[in-house]
């Protein structure tokens, strides 16, 4: 009896455990899709920026 208790247990923990993750994802940024797009795309490309630079750079 007791190690069903413990198995329901923790599927009810690991389900709130999964379920407050996927809620902190998305409200996060509270961008709108272009805005977070935009804000992505700056990013990469401050990050090929600096990818380039250190291929140009003599070893």
């Amino acid at each position: 009896m007791t190690r069903s208790n413990q198995r329901k247990l923790a599927c009810q923990k690991n389900m709130k455990k999964q379920s407050d993750s996927v809620k902190g994802k998305r409200r996060d940024d509270g961008l709108s899709a272009a805005a977070r797009k935009q804000r992505d795309s700056e990013i990469m490309q401050q990050k090929q920026k600096k990818a380039n630079e250190k291929k140009q750079e003599p070893k």
